[in-house]
């Protein structure tokens, strides 16, 4: 009978440990430890994607308005602005959807090096279960059982009951930790999952707004052609755009002359004027001049600068003061610059800007990003310069003869 009874339990206990190796050997596959120290976080990517959706709002609330000037003519300035505008919501969507992808990369790269990393560990931990399932069948087989039913007494029997319990707790733990590990890691392998279909998503995303960005351009500049070439439906319009470059202009003046003494010292100091940009190629020059495809004025107060595209930097000429940096229907984005003594400089029709007013800048220094806002057909820089309010040929300064086209190696100073 007692013989009966100690294989009836060893059956029992080895059905027991079996069982349990069948549960660890259908959660070891699934097995992951994260490496510590990530630089990338979901959160990152939560809120990169709240901003989008930001964004996603304020492009929404745009075309709203823009549907409700559609067909009101005497709101093309302000639909115009309205465009340019909307443009730049979308530059920006285009930054956030670029760095949304590049956060993505990084984070699946360190959730991918984890995996690997605890496919060694995972080796480990089955070797210490085994080990443990073996150890334990062994002492079942020698000292289980005979310490229990060979105890001198019952006091003796108990005593070893406990250190049963002690090693099979030991062991039920390992067990327990494998089943947190394997639920934990089942999570992360979801949440790897949701980042790549999130970053497939992104790059998805990102063709649709860099051709929409494309669209728009095109939109904004063909509402500037629509405008120049139906000049009597739209003379109040241009009316307004000539009046507003004259009072931009005026302004620049008296706001020169009051930081005149201010920057007396400075202007000793500030030297030569550079070029703007780093393309060298003009499209219109001072003067009289015939408009462009219809577009712009015949009496050119500046100089504009081609082949500068959507993205160019564009640089302070000389240090200075800024004075102005905001929109207009006119000239878009623009930024002007005090030298002193009554000297500043201009640069119109820029994407975005760089300085606000009040900002002290250094000669060189990007002040904003080329671009077509404003009163314009294409992408260009509108460059004026003004000395005691009298505007000044920018390719006189060296004796250079202004023509179209190329200025192979110009610059206006040697620290261009």
């Amino acid at each position: 009978m007692r013989i009966t009874d100690r294989k009836y339990r060893w059956r029992k206990l080895s059905c027991s440990v079996a069982a349990m190796l069948l549960v660890v050997m259908m959660i070891l596959p699934e097995m992951v430890v994260p490496a510590a120290g990530a630089r990338i976080s979901q959160a990152d990517i939560d809120k990169l994607e709240k901003e989008s959706d930001k964004l996603a709002d304020e492009k929404a609330d745009l075309e709203r308005q823009l549907s409700q000037l559609a067909k009101d003519k005497s709101k093309a300035l302000e639909r115009k602005r309205l465009l340019d505008q909307r443009i730049g919501v979308v530059v920006n969507e285009i930054a956030n959807t670029e760095e949304l992808i590049a956060n993505y990369e990084q984070l699946i790269a360190q959730r991918q090096e984890e995996l690997s990393e605890a496919q060694g560990l995972e080796a480990e931990q089955y070797a210490l279960f085994c080990r443990r399932v073996r150890n334990m069948e062994e002492r079942g087989t020698i000292s289980y059982w005979s310490v229990l039913f060979d105890s001198s007494s019952f006091s003796a029997m108990l005593s070893a009951l406990d250190s049963i319990y002690e090693i099979m707790s030991s062991d039920q733990k390992v067990i327990d930790n494998l089943k947190a590990t394997q639920a934990d890691i089942s999570q992360r392998k979801a949440e790897l999952e949701t980042n790549k279909a999130g970053a497939e998503q992104a790059r998805k995303d990102l063709v649709s707004k860099k051709a929409d960005l494309t669209n728009q351009y095109a939109e904004a500049e063909a509402l500037v052609y629509e405008i120049q070439n139906n000049q009597a439906e739209y003379k109040e319009v241009l009316a307004e755009l000539d009046a507003e470059e004259e009072r931009i202009r005026k302004e620049i003046v008296e706001m020169s002359k009051k930081l005149a003494e201010q920057q007396a010292a400075d202007a000793a100091k500030a030297g030569g004027y550079i070029w703007p940009t780093d393309s060298r190629y003009i499209t219109s020059t001072i003067g009289g001049r015939e408009s462009p495809g219809g577009i712009g004025s015949t009496n050119h107060k500046g100089t504009d600068i081609g082949r500068v595209g959507y993205t160019s930097p564009i640089y302070a000429s000389k240090a200075g003061t800024v004075i102005v940096s905001q929109y207009s229907s006119s000239y878009g984005h623009y930024v002007v610059i005090a030298h002193g003594s009554g000297n500043t400089t201009l640069y119109a029709h820029m994407s975005s800007r760089k300085v606000k007013v009040g900002d002290v800048v250094k000669q060189g220094q990007t002040i904003g990003i080329s671009g077509s806002t404003g009163n314009s057909t294409g992408p260009h820089l509108h460059f004026e310069i003004m000395e005691n309010g009298v505007i000044i040929n920018p390719l006189d300064k060296n004796g250079a003869h202004p023509r179209k086209g190329y200025l192979t190696g110009y610059t206006l100073s040697s620290s261009a």
